[in-house]
């Protein structure tokens, strides 16, 4: 989020915090900065990014720009401001966590959905990061400066995450992740009744051009704006307009499961960012109408758990794997489809 602030001076640089930082890809052909930070940043707001660019806050190989100039190639941006960013005014905080596995390494914890990972965009307190830091000293930081977080999952995603405490545990578990070597299962509830037992789905995925809160995939030609991104997918059950599936990830790119499965026609069950809120499969019937709006009452939230997590550990080198249970919310949600789905094939 761009804040307003004007800075005493606009030449001491040095008294000022990064916000966001980014450079200009290769290929980029001339846009105006304004446009160019609207379709990088979050929840930004573009006059307020012009009047950050007036104030002096933009910065382009360390020169102040106006708003109106146009990016280059290469060009490297700097947003500065004379206030830390809220995100790495980390506060601890008394928050429960369920925890499923911890020694002097590593920890593993089930997250609730509604749960932060880490703060950011107007959540700056109840994040998981907020727990960590109350409960511990001294976490590692990873490559984005945020202690103990070797991977994350979307606020409204249940489920397994692992902690590193030591240095050498976020470095062994980093490469894990990197090097795809990590074991990670979600189940997930989909619109439509999926034409193949199993399969697998490529495309690189990368930020929406049009709803900057979404991210697409990229195939052919475009594929440069996004990155590689694999998911495998099997059906575990089948619940007439919808399907019951486990996803293994390849990779892990924001948002990877509800993009390609929004991409193959199969969007989560009421994942209101990419669609799934809407009635998408079935009858037009009233009643069903009020079935499914009964359900989106129940689960509230995509239908989306990280339900296994495999890594080697850091220190033993021996493999672990831990399991989650499916949440309530999404039990009752699958429960009143089964139902559902056999009286109406009978």
């Amino acid at each position: 989020m761009i804040e307003d602030y004007t800075p005493e001076s606009q030449n001491e640089q040095d008294d000022l915090y990064e916000h966001h930082a980014f450079t200009v890809d290769k290929g980029q052909a001339p846009l105006r900065i304004d446009k160019y930070l609207m379709n990088r940043i979050e929840n930004a707001i573009r006059n307020k990014i012009q009047t950050a660019a007036k104030n002096g806050n933009i910065f382009v190989n360390g020169e102040a720009v106006k708003s109106s100039y146009k990016v280059k190639p290469l060009d490297q941006i700097r947003v500065k401001f004379a206030h830390p960013p809220f995100e790495n005014l980390l506060v601890g905080e008394d928050i429960p966590l369920d925890v499923v596995y911890e020694d002097d390494e590593l920890l593993v914890v089930n997250k609730p959905a509604g749960m932060v990972v880490h703060p950011g965009h107007g959540n700056y307190s109840g994040t998981l990061i907020n727990a960590l830091i109350h409960r511990f000293d001294n976490l590692p930081n990873n490559s984005s400066e945020r202690p103990g977080l070797v991977h994350r999952i979307d606020k409204d995603t249940s489920g397994l995450l692992v902690v590193a405490k030591t240095e050498e545990a976020m470095a062994h578990l980093s490469s894990q992740f990197a090097k795809k070597t990590s074991e990670r299962e979600y189940v997930a509830l989909v619109w439509g009744n999926m034409d193949e037992d199993e399969g697998t789905i490529e495309g690189n995925i990368g930020r929406h051009q049009k709803n900057r809160l979404q991210n697409t995939v990229y195939l052919g030609d475009e594929a440069e704006n996004g990155k590689p991104a694999v998911t495998h997918y099997k059906v575990l059950e089948r619940l007439g307009y919808i399907t019951m599936v486990a996803c293994k990830l390849e990779t892990g790119r924001t948002h990877q499961i509800r993009v390609h499965m929004k991409h193959i026609g199969h969007t989560l069950f009421n994942d209101e960012r990419y669609g799934g809120n809407l009635i998408l499969k079935g009858t037009t019937f009233t009643k069903y109408k009020q079935f499914v709006d009964n359900c989106f009452k129940i689960l509230p939230r995509q239908a989306l758990h990280a339900k296994t997590l495999g890594f080697v550990h850091p220190k033993t080198n021996e493999f672990m794997s831990f399991e989650s249970e499916i949440p309530e919310d999404i039990q009752q949600c699958i429960e009143k489809w089964r139902h559902y789905s056999k009286h109406v094939d009978h």
